[in-house]
């Protein structure tokens, strides 16, 4: 038997309004309340699987045009700053705390209450029941009784009744009553912790827009250029949002992420970047982040250091300082333009991050814009050499040594080993129309499967992972040599020079017509590899932008080599096509005024590298590449600065939900009464006991069974 429920229905008004008692009513329904609970439920779920705040870009390829404008309008990517989710959470609070005050009087009353007017009848309706025949006066049984319960734990009340058969007494005793409490506290905290979030989230923003004549700012430049319409004042009472310092400048103004742009949120204070300190581990991967920094109150021109770590902010007149990030404050680097077969000249290039400048080559001209510089970069250089080798095991496949080298920079499925390999710029080169793609090109060597290369990177968009290029060092562990053999593979003469001295050694005292055989299987691979072989326009593309290199030549084995053949005659044209690029290599150096390579290992993994390099070199999406020759680091620190006034009333709520749940799962809630009626003509008493409970567990049988025995004096088992 269950001694109080609680009701589903809203308060009920006696007057006034239909419509506002309806909506009364509504509002305060236990109902109402769990839909919308549920409706806020399937947002956040939402909010979590769409990541938030995101680029509208990755929106568009995520989902298409049609699905990414029906998301937007419903708010999909900014859920939690939405409106329609604020008014719902306003809604919850208002629908909780109206459930909360209907039903606490009534929850608080029965709490207090005994239930001592329960009549014998209703006793005899409890699943847990029992009748003994005492043989004591009443007064002192009840009062024996009520001393046993109360050491026992329970509170205990005696209410004497006059009968016709005499006086009787009702022991009524409970435990556990402020198991109600745990409701009270959970739905109070429901409504203290939204009304915290409702504090900390937009809400204040959206009524400087609404209230105050507040826009969101959408355009570009200087923060001091910003109109006043896109400010807010120091005294807004809460706000997040992001602040970006360099290094010994001066910065007061917040950036605030809007749908559609940004507002500028003043500080009472401004943030000097004295140093940004960064301490690595010996695998090179970051171990601290820390800002020296110096705050500059606005109002009392006081100065204070503060030192910001992750998880360790500084604080300063409410505002919370967070080290979110870091970032480049406009290093200046010099770069040097090397050409990607063009024949032309290198050159160097200075700038600053963050800024651009022209270049014009060849008729074209294009827009270099320095995007960052980074110091340290911390990469996986397991060895794959091993796995590499065991895959060439089952045998020489052209399409495989193709198809194995293109793409990642670094293909590895070895056990990770994490190394600082030094500093990398990036930037983006565009061409007139508009079009610019990303580069992101390591200054330093990098020791790749026992073999040190030059990475270079490059992608079409923010959304696209790099796809790297590797070029080997050469004697002098630098670049220029494979940059003088890719400049000379364009130049019919040289190529044509090199086929000479290729079957002029190879050939040596052979037949004329031998000679003369070998020298077009040469110059046939060697124009292939270009890309500059009359045959190649007639030679299947597959959907490749451009056929040159390693795909050139399998292509022609393809169409002009029967497939038994196919490996042999591969084999032996990779064979033709190493050794006249020895001789082009070697012709590059004499022009450079360099000693020819010597015949040895090292020019041996140079040359087999630079023909992948080579291949690959033909799908490279600009003329020329920059590599970084010196800079002078600036760097910036990147905080989070947050006024949360709503914070502490969270931490408060979620101490009474916790409260309010331990309460509510581990207090159990039991009454127990004790009916003692005098028997007619007889000195004793017929007893009737019953007991009940807020949960059915095992422990309930367990209990009554001890309380029967002691209350009874172990009389003898009643009938249940």
């Amino acid at each position: 038997m269950q001694l109080m429920s609680v009701s589903t229905a809203g308060i009920v008004i006696e007057r006034g309004s239909p419509l506002v008692r309806d909506l009364i009513e509504l509002l305060s329904s236990m109902r109402f309340a769990i839909a919308l609970l549920t409706v806020i439920s399937i947002a956040s779920v939402s909010g979590t699987v769409v990541l938030q705040n995101e680029p509208l870009n990755n929106y568009i390829n995520q989902f298409g045009p049609f699905w990414y404008r029906v998301f937007e309008i419903m708010g999909i990517y900014t859920i939690f700053s939405a409106w329609w989710y604020a008014l719902m959470l306003l809604f919850l609070v208002t629908s909780t705390l109206l459930c909360v005050v209907r039903t606490s009087p009534k929850m608080l009353n029965d709490i207090r209450q005994f239930k001592e007017d329960m009549r014998e009848q209703s006793l005899k309706a409890f699943p847990f029941k029992a009748r003994a025949e005492l043989a004591e006066a009443g007064e002192a049984a009840a009062q024996r009784i009520g001393q046993t319960l109360l050491a026992s734990g329970w509170k205990v009340k005696l209410q004497r009744r006059e009968s016709a058969a005499g006086v009787g007494w009702m022991v009524a005793a409970k435990a556990g009553a402020w198991n109600k409490l745990g409701y009270i506290l959970t739905h109070s905290a429901i409504v203290i912790i939204c009304a915290g979030a409702l504090l900390d989230g937009r809400l204040m923003v959206q009524l400087h827009t609404l209230f105050l004549g507040k826009t969101t700012f959408e355009g570009g430049g200087l923060i001091s250029d910003v109109p006043e319409q896109h400010r807010l004042s120091d005294w807004n009472p809460t706000f997040r949002g992001s602040i970006l310092v360099t290094e010994g400048a001066n910065t007061g103004t917040a950036i605030l992420p809007q749908p559609g742009g940004v507002l500028l949120q003043e500080l009472p204070f401004s943030i000097e970047l004295k140093d940004f300190i960064v301490e690595y581990y010996d695998t090179g991967m970051p171990r601290l982040f820390a800002s020296e920094i110096l705050i500059h109150d606005k109002y009392t021109g006081e100065i204070i250091p503060k030192r910001v770590e992750v998880n360790h902010p500084a604080h300063h007149r409410g505002v919370t300082i967070f080290q979110a990030s870091y970032d480049d404050g406009g290093s200046l680097v010099q770069l040097r333009g090397l050409p990607m077969g063009d024949g032309a000249e290198a050159f160097t290039v200075e700038g600053r991050i963050g800024q651009s400048t022209t270049l014009h080559r060849g008729g074209e001209t294009f827009t270099l814009e320095f995007t960052d510089f980074s110091l340290y970069n911390v990469e996986n250089l397991a060895n794959t050499q091993a796995a590499e080798e065991a895959a060439a095991i089952a045998g020489f496949s052209l399409q495989n040594e193709i198809t194995q080298r293109l793409g990642s920079a670094h293909r590895t499925v070895a056990e990770a080993q994490m190394k600082n390999v030094g500093p990398s710029i990036t930037y983006r080169l565009r061409d007139a129309a508009g079009q610019a793609r990303e580069f992101h090109n390591f200054m330093l060597p990098i020791d790749l499967d026992g073999r040190r290369v030059f990475v270079l990177g490059v992608r079409e968009t923010e959304a696209d992972d790099f796809r790297y290029l590797r070029i080997p060092v050469d004697d002098r562990d630098s670049i220029d040599g494979f940059i003088r053999l890719r400049t000379a593979l364009a130049d019919p003469q040289l190529r044509r020079e090199a086929v000479l001295r290729y079957v002029a050694a190879a050939a040596a005292g052979q037949r004329a017509e031998l000679q003369q055989a070998l020298m077009l299987s040469a110059q046939r691979a060697l124009d292939l590899f270009a890309g500059q072989d009359p045959e190649i326009a007639t030679l299947p593309r597959r959907d490749m932008p451009v056929l040159a290199g390693l795909q050139a030549v399998s292509a022609f084995l393809e169409v002009n080599v029967p497939e038994t053949e196919r490996e042999r005659a591969g084999e032996l044209m990779l064979r033709i096509l190493n050794g006249s690029l020895l001789e082009l290599y070697q012709i590059t150096r004499e022009r450079a005024g360099l000693n020819p390579a010597p015949l040895n290992e090292q020019t041996a993994s140079f040359m087999t590298q630079s023909v992948l390099g080579l291949s690959d070199s033909f799908f490279y999406p600009a003329p020329l590449t920059f590599m970084m020759t010196s800079f002078e680091q600036v760097e910036a620190s990147v905080f989070q600065v947050s006024r949360a006034p709503g914070r502490n009333i969270v931490y408060f709520g979620c101490l009474l939900l916790t409260l309010g749940m331990i309460a509510m799962l581990y207090v159990r809630e039991r009454r127990v009464w004790v009916w003692l009626a005098p028997k007619p003509d007889s000195d004793t008493l017929d007893a009737t006991m019953a007991m009940s409970s807020n949960r059915k567990i095992s422990d309930n049988d367990r209990e009554f069974e001890q309380l029967r025995r002691h209350l009874f004096n172990q009389a003898p088992e009643a009938t249940s």
